[in-house]
């Protein structure tokens, strides 16, 4: 991890404060909108040009090769997810995305096909760095689009950059595999908007305002999956806690 992004993560951990989360917050804080707008607009042209449905063609493409690349890009995701869940004192998703990617790793052929899913019941537990973050008590910060990724926050966007430094698959290959693994990501992730065609195309190009649209969704999907996980942690550990006590 490069010293410029350890201090940032490190500035916004003690702004923050650690092991506390913060309160949800409410409204919509943007004071960089006229360059997030500029953003957006690129990021629209982009997806315009290269995944927008043609006219008259489905929007949403969710086929046997769509899911399998999907599948092989989620995959990759797990053990950064794994530490992500042991950094926020969540024993019970760490398990289970560990088990998830050995059983799709393995069975599941590198991750093509879904048999932790399907067969044993263990869907993907998804978590990132920004919401490690969260937990530690660091606050959302302002609403902020990023290039290529879309909508975020201070806080996210700095968990996005952590993400992509730490995750542990970049330790684990080298030269061309490394390639291979950060090009099968991508491939996930494109098959992803393809597979969700008609939500991103219907917020993209049927809202009267795209970029207002997109940042209301993202906050309120966001702070609704933050809530629901601060909900589900009665039994967590506490990483910061003293184990003699």
């Amino acid at each position: 991890m490069g010293k410029g992004l350890c201090g940032a993560v490190i500035t916004a951990v003690a702004l923050g404060g650690c092991g506390v989360q913060t309160p949800q917050p409410s409204g919509i804080d943007d004071p960089y909108e006229s360059s997030n707008r500029s953003i957006h607009a690129f990021n629209k042209g982009f997806d315009e040009v290269v995944f927008k449905a043609p006219p008259g063609k489905p929007r949403s493409i969710d086929n046997r090769f769509t899911r399998s690349v999907s599948n092989v890009g989620s995959n990759l995701g797990l053990p950064g997810k794994v530490v992500n869940s042991v950094l926020q004192g969540r024993p019970e998703p760490a398990v289970k995305n560990t088990f998830r990617f050995l059983l799709n790793s393995t069975i599941g052929i590198a991750g093509i096909f879904d048999p932790a899913g399907a067969a044993f019941g263990l869907p993907a537990e998804y978590t990132d760095f920004g919401e490690t973050l969260a937990v530690w008590g660091v606050h959302e910060g302002s609403y902020v689009e990023l290039p290529f990724y879309g909508p975020s926050t201070t806080r996210d966007a700095i968990g996005t950059a952590v993400d992509i430094v730490m995750n542990p698959v970049g330790s684990v290959f080298r030269g061309s595999d490394a390639v291979g693994a950060t090009t099968a990501q991508v491939a996930g992730k494109a098959a992803d908007r393809k597979i969700y065609g008609d939500a991103v195309e219907s917020i993209l190009y049927d809202s009267a305002d795209s970029y207002a649209q997109a940042r209301l969704l993202y906050l309120q999907n966001r702070r609704y999956h933050l809530a629901g996980q601060e909900n589900n942690d009665a039994d967590a550990w506490d990483p910061y806690s003293d184990p003699d006590n």
